[in-house]
């Protein structure tokens, strides 16, 4: 079936149907809250021949619904993204969407969470640095040029993207949020791995970030390719290659870097092992200072190339990193950073913020301006 065939068959339905529209109360569906509004008051048209166009049209989309929905075909498979992204963009514009409130609730469970990770002994105690890496790597895929890859389609939950090098290590961050997922179903992936990502920040000390839903779920043939993410063991051209392709300039990308002010590498997933910081699980522009002040020395170890800290040799710096203090560019933004920690924030806030948002149609977003979502000390 043709889009142009499916795309009349819907307009045929929604030309019909808008005749027969009958009042409509309140509806709640406990599986995914959202809400009718009330139509005109009066009785129902009377027309035969409305009532058997509508149930023709109806029909005939119930039709490709059915073809939609049980072929594995590309074209069923893309057709089907393209009806979820066109319903997502409806129900924003006519507010049929879970409220704000809704995705607070959801914050606040993925809040409750993050420290779950010390009962259970695992890495620094928050599961925050490793939901923010997966809301990176979800959303940092994108291609301006191709208008490709970023957060709405959230392909990481299929192979062979959830297998890609960059993504070693993010089945855990991945299974941790399938139990909020469980809590909250009416929730995209794609929604739900970015709001933890601005959770992990704000929750650990960070600045608000500013963040709206609407992303959809899409299919395992919208996998990105391998190579989108950056590679740490390589130079400034490298890293500029990288957040280019997105759309991003040098004071961005050195602002989106330091988010390794927070987590460790750990040398069962990226090859590297180490913390960045003395304080993995607070966000603060103490990276910008230690990847300035301290002496920084090549690691002597059977591992890939990083560097540690002459000092303690406790922290590391990836190669990415250390080239931001050898490029006249990036270096005069690492100096900026450290020295105003309020200036990071601003900077990283916008960026990340933006980061998130990367491929997502502008017409799917519920608001029209990003939402500031309260932390868990304003929840009351």
């Amino acid at each position: 079936m043709s889009f142009a065939a499916l795309r009349a068959s819907s307009r045929r339905v929604n030309v019909a149907t808008r005749a027969v529209r009958a009042p409509r109360v309140a509806v709640r569906n406990p599986a995914f809250r959202k809400y009718s509004t009330e139509g005109p008051s009066g009785p129902a048209p009377k027309s035969t021949n409305t009532l058997l166009i509508g149930a023709a049209g109806a029909a005939a989309l119930g039709g490709v619904a059915f073809w939609l929905f049980t072929s594995n075909s590309d074209s069923a498979r893309e057709a089907g993204t393209a009806l979820k992204s066109g319903a997502q963009a409806a129900k924003a514009a006519a507010n049929f969407v879970p409220s704000k409130e809704d995705y607070q609730k959801v914050y606040n469970r993925i809040a409750d969470i993050l420290d779950n990770a010390a009962d259970k002994g695992y890495d620094d105690g928050s599961y925050g640095p490793v939901l923010l890496r997966l809301a990176w790597h979800a959303s940092g895929t994108y291609d301006k040029e191709t208008n490709t890859g970023g957060s709405n389609y959230a392909t990481m939950r299929f192979e062979p993207e959830a297998k890609h090098g960059a993504n070693n290590g993010l089945n855990v961050a991945r299974g941790i949020l399938e139990d909020v997922k469980k809590e909250f179903p009416w929730i995209t992936y794609g929604d739900l791995w970015t709001l933890a990502g601005v959770a992990a920040i704000q929750e650990l000390g960070g600045p608000k970030i500013p963040w709206r839903p609407g992303r959809i779920d899409g299919f395992a043939a919208q996998c990105t390719p391998d190579g989108r993410l950056p590679d740490a063991a390589q130079g400034a051209d490298h890293v500029r290659n990288i957040f280019y392709r997105m759309g991003f300039n040098d004071q961005e990308i050195v602002a989106l870097v330091g988010a390794h002010a927070l987590g460790r590498c750990h040398s069962d997933r990226s090859g590297f092992e180490g913390p960045w910081t003395f304080s993995p699980t607070s966000v603060t522009n103490e990276f910008y200072k230690l990847l300035l002040n301290e002496k920084w020395v090549w690691k002597k170890w059977s591992g890939p190339k990083q560097l540690e800290d002459k000092k303690t040799q406790s922290l590391m710096m990836l190669p990415t990193d250390y080239v931001l203090t050898q490029d006249k560019s990036f270096k005069k933004w690492v100096k900026a950073y450290a020295d105003d920690e309020q200036l990071w924030f601003k900077d990283f806030a916008a960026a990340l913020s933006t980061l998130f948002e990367l491929g997502v149609p502008r017409q799917q977003f519920v608001a029209s301006e990003p939402w500031v979502m309260k932390s868990s000390d304003e929840k009351n």
